[in-house]
C-alpha cells in the first residue's frame, strides 16, 4: 500500500496532490452512492462500509457518511480509503464481542466504563458485533445493544444469562469473547455473591474466551474477596487492570501469576484539548471571567468533599482578597449515588446531605443548589451543589470549563477513576489524594506531605488534605505559567489513554490470548519444579515486561 495514495475500489492509486478533488468528487456522488447502498442491501450484501487507515494512528476506522470520511481524509495524509461493495470484499468481521456490566440508562461508573469501551471497539474491522448482558437492580428499559438483562440480586438471573451468552455463541461463526466488568459491589447483595465466579467457570468450560477486568482490587482483601479473584483468574484466560501497580498487588495478595494479567490504561472521551473552547464553555455558563473549581461524579462520604469544601474556605480565607474571592467558584456537580440513596431507607443519604450543608455554613461561604445551571447567581455564591444526572455533553462541558479538579478520595486503594482519567485526558490539572491510580497517572515522586507533580498535586486523604488541597489551591490560582505548563503534560499524557488506543490495545491482548489458546505444541514439554534450588530466587527478581507507554 502506498501510504499517499487514496484507493477507491479497484481503482488505480491517485495521487496525493489530487486527494482533495477526488475526495470532493466523492462527496458529490453522495446521492449516488445512497441509491448504490440501496440497491446493495435489496442483493442481500449488506451495507458498503467506507475506510479509512492512517499510519499513525493505531486504529482502522470505519465511517457510515461521505461527510466524516471526507474531513478526515482533508486532514491526513498517509492513508487509503477503500469503498467496497462486493461480499468477498468486506472485511470479515473476526471477533464478536460480549459485554457482562453495568450499562446505561443505570447510573454508574462502570456502566459509562462500559458504554464508551463499547463505542471504541465498534471503530475497529477486527470487531464484529457488540452485545451486552446488562446488571441490573430493577425492572428498566434497555436498547441495543443491550439484549440480556441480569438481575443483579438472582443467582438463576445470572445462570440464566450464562445459558443465552453460550447459545448465542455456539449459534454464530464468528468466535466470541466475554468481557466480564469485575466489582465486588454488583456481585448479589453487599458484594457477597459468587455470580461472576460461577459465569465465568460456565463460559470458560464451554469453551468460550472469557477476559475480566477487575475494576477493584485491595492491598488487604478478605478472605471472600481473595478467594473471588482467585477463583476468577483460575476461570478465565485473562485479567485485565487500568492500574500497572495492580499486577503486583494481584502477584502478592492474591497469588495470581503476571503472565495472566495485563495493564490497559483507562479510556478517556476527550481527545483534543483543542476541541473545548473553556471561555466559550464560561460564558455559557455565566462563568465568565471566573477560576472555575470542581468536583464531578456522583456524591457518596467516600469522595470526601466535606473535606474540599473546607481546604476551599480555608484558601478563600487565607489567600484572597475580598475582590479576588468573587472571582472564583467551586462547583460540586453530580447527583448522588444511586445505592447510597437507596441504602437503609435513604436515612445515610439525608444524614451526608446535612452533614455538608452545615459544613458549608461552619465555613462562612455563601452556597447554592440547582438543577441545572443556566439560573445560578455565581456573584451571590462561593460554591455551588449542582444536583443532577451529568449527561455526556454537560461532562464535557464541564471538564472543558474547568480550571482545577479537586478529587479529595478517601479510599486510598482505589486502582481506576474515570473521572481523573478524564481530567487528565482533558488536559486539565488535579488535586487528588493519593490513591493508587492517581499515584500511578499523576507520578508520584516522593512520600512528602503534598506532592506537585508534572500533572498535577497529590495530597493525603481525610483531615490532612484540607491543609494541603487549600495550599495546592494557592499554588495553581497563582501560578498560572506553571499550572498552564501542567496542563500541557496532562494533555500529552492524556493523548495516549484515548478511548481508541485502549480498545486498540484489548484486541491485541484478545489476540494473545486467542494465538495462546490455540497452541498445543511445539514449546517443548511444560515443566513443573519438583525440588528446591537456590537458582529458584532469581524468579522472584526478575520481571518480564512487555514495553509500556511512558509515564
Amino acid at each position: 500500500m502506498i501510504s499517499d495514495d487514496i484507493y477507491f475500489g479497484g481503482r488505480k492509486p491517485i495521487p496525493a496532490r489530487r486527494q482533495a478533488l477526488q475526495v470532493r468528487t466523492f462527496v458529490a456522488r453522495r446521492e449516488h452512492y445512497r441509491r448504490a447502498v440501496g440497491r446493495h442491501e435489496n442483493a442481500g450484501a449488506g451495507t458498503p462500509e467506507l475506510y479509512l487507515t492512517s499510519p499513525p494512528d493505531l486504529c482502522q476506522q470505519r465511517w457510515t457518511s461521505t461527510a466524516q470520511l471526507a474531513g478526515d481524509c482533508r486532514l491526513r495524509r498517509g492513508g487509503a480509503c477503500l469503498w467496497r461493495f462486493g461480499r468477498n470484499e468486506t472485511p470479515a468481521m473476526k471477533y464478536n464481542i460480549r459485554l457482562v456490566s453495568t450499562y446505561h440508562p443505570r447510573v454508574c461508573g462502570i456502566a459509562r466504563f462500559s458504554e464508551n469501551l463499547a463505542t471504541a471497539l465498534a471503530r475497529f474491522r477486527d470487531v464484529g458485533h457488540i452485545r451486552v448482558a446488562a446488571i441490573s437492580r430493577e425492572k428498566r428499559s434497555y436498547s441495543v445493544p443491550v439484549d440480556i438483562v441480569i438481575d443483579q440480586y438472582d443467582a438463576r438471573s445470572w445462570r440464566e444469562a450464562a445459558d443465552s451468552i453460550q447459545d448465542s455463541a455456539q449459534a454464530d461463526d464468528h468466535p466470541h469473547v466475554v468481557l466480564l466488568q469485575h466489582e465486588y459491589g454488583l456481585d448479589g447483595r453487599e458484594g457477597t455473591g459468587t455470580n461472576y465466579v460461577n459465569m465465568a467457570k460456565h463460559l470458560h468450560d464451554q469453551g468460550l474466551m472469557t477476559i475480566a477486568y477487575l475494576h477493584t482490587v485491595l492491598r488487604n482483601p478478605n478472605d471472600h474477596q481473595r478467594a473471588i479473584l482467585q477463583q476468577i483468574a483460575a476461570n478465565t484466560d485473562g485479567l485485565v487492570v487500568t492500574l500497572g501497580g495492580a499486577i503486583d498487588i494481584l502477584r502478592t495478595s492474591y497469588g495470581i501469576d503476571r503472565s495472566k494479567v495485563t495493564h490497559i490504561d483507562h479510556g478517556i472521551r476527550m481527545r483534543d484539548i483543542k476541541t473545548t473552547d473553556r471561555l466559550r464553555t464560561k460564558r455559557k455558563y455565566g462563568l465568565e471571567h471566573r477560576f472555575l473549581a470542581t468536583t464531578l461524579g456522583l456524591l457518596s462520604p467516600d469522595k470526601g468533599v466535606h473535606y474540599g469544601v473546607r481546604a476551599y474556605a480555608l484558601f478563600l480565607a487565607e489567600s484572597c482578597t475580598r475582590e479576588q474571592r468573587r472571582q472564583l467558584v467551586y462547583l460540586i456537580a453530580g447527583q448522588y449515588h444511586p445505592g447510597f440513596v437507596e441504602s437503609h431507607g435513604g436515612e445515610p443519604c439525608r444524614a451526608y446531605r446535612s452533614l455538608l450543608a452545615q459544613t458549608v455554613a461552619d465555613c462562612g461561604l455563601r452556597w447554592c443548589e440547582a438543577d441545572r445551571l443556566g439560573g445560578v447567581d455565581f456573584d451571590e455564591d462561593d460554591v455551588c451543589f449542582l444536583n443532577t444526572y451529568l449527561s455526556e455533553d454537560l461532562l464535557m462541558a464541564l471538564y472543558g470549563a474547568t480550571n482545577v479538579m479537586v478529587l479529595p478520595y478517601l479510599n486510598t486503594e482505589q486502582v481506576s477513576s474515570g473521572i481523573l482519567a478524564d481530567t487528565i485526558g482533558s488536559g486539565r490539572v488535579a488535586i487528588a489524594s493519593k490513591t493508587m491510580y492517581a499515584r500511578e497517572l499523576l507520578g508520584d515522586s516522593g512520600d512528602r506531605e503534598m506532592v506537585i507533580t508534572p500533572r498535577g498535586i497529590l495530597v493525603d486523604p481525610g483531615e490532612p488534605s484540607v491543609e494541603q488541597i487549600a495550599q495546592g489551591l494557592d499554588f495553581l490560582v497563582f501560578n498560572e505559567q506553571q499550572r498552564l505548563a501542567m496542563e500541557r503534560d496532562a494533555q500529552g499524557r492524556g493523548y495516549e489513554m484515548r478511548w481508541e488506543n485502549a480498545a486498540w490495545e484489548l484486541i491485541q491482548y484478545v489476540k494473545s490470548v486467542e494465538e495462546t489458546r490455540s497452541i498445543v505444541t511445539g514449546r517443548g514439554p511444560e515443566f513443573v519444579r519438583q525440588r528446591t534450588s537456590r537458582l529458584e530466587q532469581l524468579g522472584h527478581v526478575v520481571e518480564v515486561r512487555s514495553p509500556r507507554k511512558r509515564d
